[in-house]
């Protein structure tokens, strides 16, 4: 099957990834990255990484033992703890400076 440009993009991104980790010298990433964009078909681009982990495209969330969302559990508190420091005078001071930082 023929290669689109969103398939040799996937596989650039997969092997910049891989370089970043060390699996990858900066000379096979050289090399994979031509081969990936001068690729025609699927199998060309299957073999440039098929030495690779495959990357998991969204992280799974944290449970604990009875199957809950840690993530979700943990926003809740951090939450409030946001909605009391945005009234305190400390934010209030912070929000003083900004300005004087360029930042606002």
């Amino acid at each position: 099957m023929r290669a689109s440009d969103a398939d040799r993009a996937r596989v650039v991104h997969t092997l910049e990834h891989e370089v970043g980790t060390g699996r990858l010298t900066l000379d096979e990433y050289s090399d994979r990255v031509a081969a990936a964009y001068g690729a025609r078909t699927l199998g060309e681009l299957t073999v440039l990484t098929r030495d690779l982990p495959t990357l998991n495209p969204r992280p799974v969330a944290a449970r604990n033992r009875n199957g809950r969302n840690l993530t979700a559990l943990a926003a809740v508190p951090l939450a409030g703890l946001l909605i009391a420091f945005a009234g305190s005078p400390p934010a209030a001071a912070m929000a003083a400076m900004m300005p004087g930082m360029g930042c606002g």
